[in-house]
């Protein structure tokens, strides 16, 4: 029951941030807000008239705890807390609001993303806006979903993704109710209240406590369904939304799984064609390098490779290390060293690759993203609720992609046992009413199809959309010039193109 079927963080260059020495932030008091701006919806009022307390927490960054209901419905009941972020504005005199981040996941620490902000964000941002980025309910340093220990975390990611004998379809089925009742046990009352929705509410909340009268916003990968769902709760308090490598919120999981897997396949033949016009180790033609590559992953399913000493690298894991450097072409090479140790037996490449993806340190996982992907995705959208309804699908999602379509399918066996039903349905998303919102879409995305930003910037009333000419996940971090003036004139000057544009 790998981990595979994920959107993922749109940063692609996430590292883990270190915190700084505590006391108070310089800069702490300038262009003060003088309260809520904008409508308080009935009950809420608490909630966003709350003063955070701010400390520092690294050299111009500040963090603290936001208190937000545990069900929107029930406000004066239990609450939970958000962890959040602020990297100061530059300019403070000159200081247009708040821009508040989300890289994605669903799982990604939002924290963490923040931390990077200064190496990652052109000047204009960092000059004009504070920014925030927290983590979300049920993730990181929030009230967290957390479900189980290391051990069990490395047997369920490890897990036979292509199960072929009905021991094996079993052992599926079993991992995904031991996982459901790990979750109920620790984090049962949470559960129900994970979805994208209520995390939608939560944005408004803190665009509310920094006293911005609109939302600023940039949201990578799952952030753009974040941004999307806030947009159609709150259309009238979108301000500039920027939604980069965009998930259409109209397609059902069996829909996104099969894209997803395809364009898992299209990246893989972009970095076999690329790796095959230079000296690659793995072959002097496309078919070559692809057919080292399936030989890999079908090896490895009946003889695991050696890992780090303590786990083996099995085919799961195999496919978790070729797949996380699709996301990055800086991480191309990485990928061509990793195969080529794996074809003459040395799995510690191919280890380390998966466990970058999965937050695997040493000392055991770094958050509890995976559980959170898990919980948020099996809450949001009704996927295959039995094991023969999974079962006949494969042939579908094989076809769709004979190389990762079968994995992908396989791992929606983590919903089949779920506690939670679904609190939505696939839909088109138009946030009637809404400023215009910029809808970024890569053209070799494997984790967020281009089609898929395509079905998001139609759908949306006054969607436009940004394409970029490239590989790999996300738009505005790329390096392309012509992505980031675009993104930048936008949030700083509400500069919006007069029709879709290509960069």
């Amino acid at each position: 029951m790998a981990t595979l079927a994920v959107l993922a963080s749109g940063c692609g260059v996430a590292s883990r941030a270190q915190d700084a020495d505590g006391g108070t932030a310089p800069g702490v008091g300038s262009n003060p807000p003088s309260g809520p701006v904008g409508p308080i919806p009935a009950g809420l009022e608490k909630f966003y008239e709350q003063k955070p307390d701010w400390e520092r927490c690294g050299s111009n960054q500040q963090c603290a705890t936001i208190e937000v209901p545990l069900d929107y419905k029930k406000p004066t009941g239990q609450t939970i807390e958000l962890r959040a972020r602020k990297v100061l504005a530059k300019d403070r005199g000159g200081r247009i609001g708040t821009l508040f981040i989300n890289p994605g996941g669903p799982g990604a620490s939002g924290q963490d993303f923040a931390a990077q902000v200064p190496m990652l964000f052109g000047s204009p941002l960092l000059r004009k806006f504070d920014i925030i980025g927290w983590d979300p309910r049920g993730v990181g340093e929030s009230t967290p979903v957390k479900c189980l220990d290391t051990a069990q975390l490395d047997a369920m990611i490890a897990a036979d993704g292509t199960p072929d004998t009905p021991a094996e379809v079993a052992d599926v089925e079993k991992q995904s109710k031991a996982f459901a009742a790990a979750c109920t046990q620790r984090a049962g009352a949470l559960l129900p209240h994970v979805n994208t929705k209520d995390a939608a509410r939560d944005i408004d909340v803190l665009r509310g406590i920094v006293g911005d009268s609109q939302l600023y916003y940039l949201g990578m990968s799952y952030g753009t369904y974040l941004g999307a769902t806030y947009a159609e709760l709150f259309p009238k308090n979108v301000g500039r939304l920027v939604l980069d490598g965009a998930v259409d919120p109209a397609i059902t999981s069996q829909q996104m799984g099969m894209a997803q897997a395809k364009g898992f396949d299209k990246a893989l033949d972009a970095f076999a064609e690329d790796c095959a016009q230079r000296s690659c180790k793995l072959g002097g033609s496309k078919n070559e390098v692809l057919a080292k590559v399936d030989k890999l992953i079908k090896d490895s399913d009946a003889h695991p490779l050696p890992g780090d000493g303590q786990r083996q690298v099995t085919q799961a894991l195999v496919v978790l290390g070729m797949v996380y450097p699709l996301y990055l072409k800086e991480f191309w090479p990485r990928l061509e060293d990793a195969v080529v140790d794996g074809l003459a037996g040395n799995g510690a490449r191919l280890l380390a690759l998966a466990d970058e993806y999965t937050d695997r340190k040493p000392s055991g996982y770094s958050d509890n993203a995976n559980e959170a992907q898990i919980a948020v995705n099996c809450s949001d959208r009704p996927d295959v609720t039995s094991i023969a309804q999974l079962q006949a699908e494969v042939p579908e999602y094989k076809a769709a992609s004979p190389r990762f379509g079968e994995f992908i399918a396989w791992s929606s066996a983590s919903c089949i046992n779920w506690p939670v039903k679904p609190t939505d349905k696939p839909h088109p998303i138009k946030a009637a009413g809404s400023k215009p919102i910029m809808v970024l879409g890569t053209t070799r995305d494997p984790a967020t199809p281009y089609e898929w930003a395509v079905g998001l910037a139609h759908q949306l009333e006054n969607g436009v959309l940004v394409t970029r000419d490239g590989d790999g996940h996300t738009a505005y971090l790329s390096g392309n010039p012509c992505v980031k003036n675009v993104v930048e004139s936008y949030l700083v000057q509400g500069n919006t193109p007069a029709a879709d544009i290509k960069c």
